[in-house]
């Protein structure tokens, strides 16, 4: 039970195109490479560091609540 030789791997080859043809074959290859190609690109537009978190977020108001994210600050409230 060792490793399968490279006359097997031509069999299996060769029944894999037999069943599947080459046109259907190729336009699997085609959308495998454009996967790749996009994973690639998401990751090297992953690779950007996030900017740093802002020092409000680490600010206890007078009442000792922190501010939620995107709430307006006391500065920033509107008087009604």
């Amino acid at each position: 039970m060792g490793s399968f030789s490279i006359w097997h791997w031509i069999i299996v080859l060769v029944v894999v195109v037999l069943v599947f043809g080459t046109k259907k074959l190729s336009s699997v290859g085609k959308d495998l490479g454009e996967g790749i190609k996009g994973f690639k690109k998401g990751l090297k537009d992953g690779d950007e560091t996030p900017p740093p978190p802002s020092q409000l977020g680490n600010e206890r108001r007078e009442n000792g609540e922190t501010p939620r994210e995107g709430a307006p600050q006391d500065s920033q409230r509107k008087d009604s």
